[in-house]
């Protein structure tokens, strides 16, 4: 019996609740909606469901804003819907995990309306707070994710609280330990639920510096989606990234493997560089899994790529699973940021993608190849981005809903949608099913492959070829043959190539050539071109 904790070799699947289904006709995804789609992501192999924010909010930032970490957004569904989901996913293979939001509450949350009631109030420590300095200003340099300052003047106590985004969003402070018997009982609850994970956002926020000390100033340019520091001139040196995080998640990580499956911790863990990320998984002690932000931020070119792949590979503790993902709900999404809205780009990325050792993380509409939408300002509703705020990129974008076929609401509601529905009707799930070359027949394909090939490991991994158009290299039984150009490339392989990015399993005896922009997969000791089908698998 394999007892490898499931997502080793696994692939999840990002649903952005709102933009997934609606079960209501209120224009709004919800928890029943995704339960009646459970089947889809069966058929489509996914081992587990991270959903956004699930919890109430007022929604100031469409649930990172919680004033309930015990229940569930009214207009997303109940507590019991939840449960439901839980089971029936659980029936159908797939394990649900939420999103914990650690690092602030929301200023409705019924702590901070009692911690700034009075500078005596019991719950006054859960938050950041300063008083202005001698001079009258703020109490340092520090801004929010907007560029503004990210300290909010409180006129009934005197003081300023700390906000790294919103003002709606004050940042807990996680130098009281009653902060850390709280999120311990709040992450309890869900797991005696069946919830089988979290990702947890702003994992490498939560502490800041004791003594405010300004952050220093940032020389050079910034580029959204580029670059992690630098953002409106600064370096966020004293705001993210404190030491004092790491026995914070070593204390979860104990917590978690005393129960009987233990839970995933999967971190959002904005850093810039490789040597910054894995010290997120300790001694393979703290998160089972940290996003490489060094890898969704870099350029599309096989040699930077590579050289992110092969230092995560050798920096990660022993046993350690990288997690590899191209789009997320906070940026462009691969097939427009990567492959500037060319399929073919967009194709061999993801086959890259989930062919690496480690997991596969999969945000919803990319596996119909779904590119950014242009939502009109007057349509955008993320109240963080919308209107570009201090150059900000608008999230709207990449949050638009999914398609499920050409009717007039796309199948996703009967209502109107609550953002625009993508431009191309095309690209939808009902199509694309239909369609042996579709993205969605790739994906697909890819997922059935890596649980073939990886069977709940880590495979080991070896660069064959690295240069300006190619990357080359072994990921367990497979080949990866990938050409980073617009020309065509001799191809030899050993044997008969399985997958194609371009072809899928349509590929000719004898190949010796790969086209532009094309990634080819050889499994070794697997004969012939056949691909399985997503087995109807069980936990």
């Amino acid at each position: 019996m394999n007892t490898s904790p499931w997502w080793h070799g696994g692939t999840l699947y990002h649903a952005y609740v709102r933009s997934f289904q609606d079960s209501d006709g209120d224009g709004y995804g919800d928890i029943q909606g995704l339960t009646d789609r459970l089947d889809y992501l069966r058929w489509l192999g996914i081992d587990g469901l991270w959903l956004s924010p699930t919890m109430p909010s007022p929604n100031h930032d469409w649930g990172y804003d919680v004033s309930d970490y015990l229940g569930v957004h009214p207009e997303l569904g109940t507590l019991e819907a939840m449960d439901k989901l839980i089971s029936k996913a659980r029936d159908r293979g797939i394990r649900v995990m939420l999103d914990l939001v650690a690092n602030h509450t929301s200023s409705d949350h019924p702590w901070f309306v009692e911690a700034r009631s009075s500078v005596t109030s019991a719950y006054r420590d859960y938050y950041v707070w300063a008083p202005p300095k001698a001079d009258g200003s703020l109490p340092n340099n520090w801004v929010d994710d907007t560029g503004d300052p990210a300290w909010t003047w409180d006129e009934k106590s005197g003081e300023y609280f700390f906000h790294n985004f919103l003002p709606e969003q004050p940042d807990l402070n996680w130098w009281n330990p009653a902060v850390h018997a709280e999120f311990e009982a709040v992450m309890d609850f869900w797991f005696d639920r069946g919830i089988s994970g979290f990702r947890i956002d702003v994992a490498n926020g939560l502490y800041k510096d004791a003594q405010l000390r300004d952050n220093p100033r940032h020389e050079g340019a910034y580029i959204y989606g580029t670059e992690v520091q630098g953002r409106y001139g600064l370096q966020h040196l004293h705001n993210f990234n404190q030491p004092e995080v790491h026995e914070v998640y070593r204390n979860w990580r104990r917590r978690a493997e005393k129960r009987p499956e233990t839970p995933l911790l999967l971190g959002e863990t904005w850093v810039a560089r490789v040597d910054e990320l894995a010290p997120y998984y300790g001694d393979n002690d703290e998160l089972q899994l940290a996003f490489n932000f060094p890898l969704i931020f870099a350029p599309f070119e096989a040699p930077a790529l590579a050289r992110i792949v092969s230092d995560s590979l050798s920096l990660f503790p022993a046993g350690a699973s990288p997690v590899w993902a191209g789009s997320n709900h906070d940026l462009p999404r691969l097939a427009t940021r990567w492959a500037g809205g060319d399929s073919r780009k967009a194709r061999m990325a993801q086959t890259v993608l989930a062919t690496l050792p480690g997991t596969f993380v999969l945000y919803y509409g990319d596996e119909l190849g779904m590119i950014d939408s242009d939502i009109p300002p007057d349509r955008q509703r993320d109240p963080l981005t919308a209107g570009g705020k201090n150059g900000q990129w608008p999230r709207d974008n990449a949050r638009a809903p999914m398609r499920w076929d050409r009717t007039d609401h796309a199948g996703f509601s009967t209502g109107t949608p609550w953002l625009p529905l993508p431009d191309d009707d095309r690209i939808n799930v009902a199509d694309q099913r239909e369609d042996r070359l579709s993205p969605l027949t790739l994906i697909r394909s890819l997922i059935a492959l890596r649980r073939e090939a990886f069977a709940g490991s880590v495979a080991e991994y070896c660069v064959l070829t690295v240069s300006d158009t190619r990357w080359a290299y072994t990921s367990g039984p497979l080949t990866v043959v990938a050409n980073f150009s617009d020309e065509p490339q001799p191809l030899s392989l050993s044997g008969e190539p399985v997958l194609s990015s371009r072809k899928i399993r349509d590929i000719p005896h004898g190949l010796t050539t790969i086209g532009p922009w094309e990634a080819v997969v050889q499994y070794t000791g697997r004969a012939g071109t056949g691909l399985a089908a997503a087995p109807e698998h069980t936990p």
